[in-house]
């Protein structure tokens, strides 16, 4: 049996879960969130916690299990208290700036590069070199923010680029470096 499958999910305070068919939906404080379920999964929702059980053995069915028992977890966690990443931006001259709902950077590029705010996710910018990706889905902030990260990648040789906060780049010595 799974380890991560097996545990049930309690569900907090003032949070509602909808099992319709093969389509799960949860409701809390912060919004709404809905998933469809892998084949032959199934959900049971008893006295606030939710229980996902696996039809056989299988190997698709096993892997199946923790996978869709951490998802539902996951939208449980997004609508009560919400996901962030956080990214700081090194670099001379680099910056974000707020426009609204959206930002725009200086990235060293001959040209600013904004970025829209996807339906469900806003930014919060402390400074000019450090901002935030907030929303309730973790899969739409995780890949948020790593477009926001792809647009300029910290360099190995200077450090300077968009990084998450806290992560360790890796620095190459250069040519003088021998």
């Amino acid at each position: 049996m799974s380890r991560i499958g097996r545990l049930p999910i309690t569900l907090p305070a003032g949070v509602e879960v909808k099992l319709e068919g093969r389509e799960v939906s949860v409701k809390g404080p912060k919004g709404e969130l809905s998933r469809t379920l892998a084949e032959g999964i199934t959900v049971a929702n008893e006295d606030g916690t939710i229980t996902v059980s696996r039809p056989n053995d299988e190997r698709e069915s096993r892997s199946l299990h923790g996978l869709t028992r951490t998802l539902i977890n996951n939208m449980v966690i997004g609508v009560t208290e919400g996901y962030s990443k956080k990214l700081e931006i090194v670099g001379t001259g680099y910056r974000v700036l707020p426009k609204g709902d959206d930002l725009e950077f200086a990235l060293g590029y001959s040209h600013p590069v904004p970025v829209k705010a996807p339906a469900g996710i806003t930014f919060q910018v402390d400074g000019a070199t450090k901002l935030s990706v907030i929303g309730i889905d973790k899969q739409q902030v995780g890949e948020v923010a790593a477009n926001i990260r792809k647009l300029r990648k910290p360099d190995p040789y200077k450090g300077k680029g968009v990084r998450y906060e806290g992560e360790q780049i890796r620095r190459k010595a250069g040519k003088a470096g021998k």
